[in-house]
């Protein structure tokens, strides 16, 4: 009953207040169009990007969330389009979020070495509160659970559910050593409150990408070597909407076609309270590439005061480029594919 109250709890809290933020992936990279709408078309080719994470399994109020997104890049108009459909979890399926949104962006070729992408996005979000499972305080005696149809007037009246428009915006620069971007995500600001109950608005979140793709190993000019990547790519995450922020900070090590990697999440120096740290997870990768075929494999370890018994985070990610829909055919200044890393 306990836990169930405490579900409850959560489900109110998040739902009808809106407290909440938006789903994380710890493989940021490995969902472009969710990272930075300028990236959609960052393949110069159909690309094709699955992923899943399911946060916190041990606990009942964990965190599922699955994408799916589509994108391609046109060369003749130096543009790229995309698709992404977004569903999000809480709470054992109570409280559940969909989200559809539409890309474009465009590409400018500043020099030989160095490129820079403005992106624009559009969406179309959905959030369901369903009460089934749960129990009441009503349908509880001295003797205790009677089975008994709750009359909570919040039960009563049905399925709450609120729809709203979502608009986003980025920008990323980049060369064939480093890339550096920023996305800024729910401009209008959307109101997610169920039944209009209270105003509730999606704070704006911002985020700054960056990096480096550094090589660490030279070329024999034996065998295939020549297409073998061997680099080292640090790179950062930074995250702030409303009042919170993170950092994620770690490395990528190729050695194609294996990647491994992994990353601190959290802000050391900075408290949110008195005895609240602000360490988040430890995250470690296993990623397989080859040819246009990349699949990864992610761990959260928990290291905040939730502990590892929460069941830390598992996430996967597939992705798969195809062939350009524009056959060999080139502009006079051939675009750069981004050098940002594939997990």
């Amino acid at each position: 009953m306990m836990k169930k109250l405490l579900l409850l709890s959560f489900l109110l809290l998040s739902g009808l207040r809106g407290w909440c933020q938006d789903p994380q992936f710890s493989q940021f990279y490995a969902n472009p169009l969710y990272l930075n709408p300028a990236l959609a078309g960052g393949a110069l080719a159909p690309r094709l990007t699955v992923n899943y994470r399911n946060q916190w399994p041990a606990l009942s109020a964990n965190f599922v969330t699955s994408s799916f997104g589509v994108d391609n890049y046109f060369s003749r108009f130096n543009s790229g389009v995309g698709l992404y459909v977004l569903m999000d979890s809480q709470g054992l399926g109570n409280l559940k979020s969909t989200e559809v949104g539409a890309q474009y962006s465009y590409q400018l070729q500043l020099n030989d070495v160095t490129s820079l992408r403005f992106g624009l996005q559009g969406a179309y979000a959905t959030r369901t509160l369903d009460y089934f499972g749960l129990t009441f305080g009503d349908q509880y005696s001295n003797t205790g659970y009677n089975g008994n149809p709750t009359q909570e007037p919040l039960v009563q009246n049905g399925i709450p559910q609120v729809s709203y428009a979502d608009f986003s915006t980025g920008t990323m620069l980049y060369s064939d050593w480093y890339w550096a971007g920023i996305s800024v995500h729910h401009l209008n600001r959307p109101n997610q409150s169920f039944g209009g109950l209270e105003s509730a608005p999606l704070p704006m979140k911002v985020s700054f990408q960056g990096g480096l793709r550094i090589p660490f190993a030279g070329y024999t000019y034996l065998g295939n070597e020549i297409d073998r990547e061997k680099t080292i790519s640090p790179a950062i995450l930074y995250k702030k909407q409303g009042k919170f922020d993170q950092l994620d900070a770690g490395l990528y090590v190729t050695y194609s076609p294996l990647v491994l990697g992994a990353w601190y999440r959290g802000i050391p120096v900075k408290k949110y309270a008195e005895n609240i740290n602000n360490h988040e997870s430890l995250i470690f990768l296993a990623g397989y590439r080859q040819d246009k075929f990349s699949l990864g494999y992610s761990y959260d370890a928990t290291i905040s005061t939730l502990g590892l018994g929460s069941g830390g985070a598992h996430e996967i990610s597939l992705s798969y480029i195809f062939e350009p829909l524009e056959g060999k055919k080139r502009t006079k200044r051939r675009s750069k594919e981004l050098s940002c890393p594939k997990f």
